[in-house]
């Protein structure tokens, strides 16, 4: 998969926005006002990802394309190399960070329901990582 089909993908989610609040070498996705994920134009084929903590120590892991995310809080932010992981994979962590930032950050709670609701519908779920 390739950047430009990730930045696809993100950008099918329901109510994903994209913004360059850092300046014009990141972009930043959003969901419900709330970043979920970022890309650095000086780092081609790298997309950082909001993930639950023991989430992300396991996707290390288990992965050595996966890496805590640079200049964010590594306890919950993972660098993934989409270039080098099955498509799957890298959908199915792009629906984590999503769903976890709606579920977590979204608010107020009629927002964050129908966000939620929304995804639903996409048939967008947040699956179980794999041990």
């Amino acid at each position: 998969m390739d950047i430009m089909e990730v930045r696809d993908y993100l950008l099918s989610l329901p109510a994903c926005e994209e913004c360059q609040p850092f300046g014009e070498e990141f972009v930043v996705y959003k969901a419900g006002g709330k970043m979920f994920a970022c890309t650095a134009f000086e780092r081609p084929g790298i997309i950082a990802l909001k993930c639950n903590p023991d989430r992300a120590v396991l996707l290390r892991d288990s992965f050595s394309s996966v890496t805590p995310a640079w200049h964010f809080n590594k306890r919950h932010w993972n660098d993934i190399n989409v270039e080098m992981l099955d498509e799957d994979i890298v959908r199915r962590e792009i629906n984590h960070s999503y769903l976890t930032v709606i579920k977590k950050n979204v608010s107020p709670k009629s927002l964050r329901e129908s966000m939620l609701q929304s995804a639903a519908e996409a048939e967008i779920e947040d699956t179980e990582c794999p041990a």
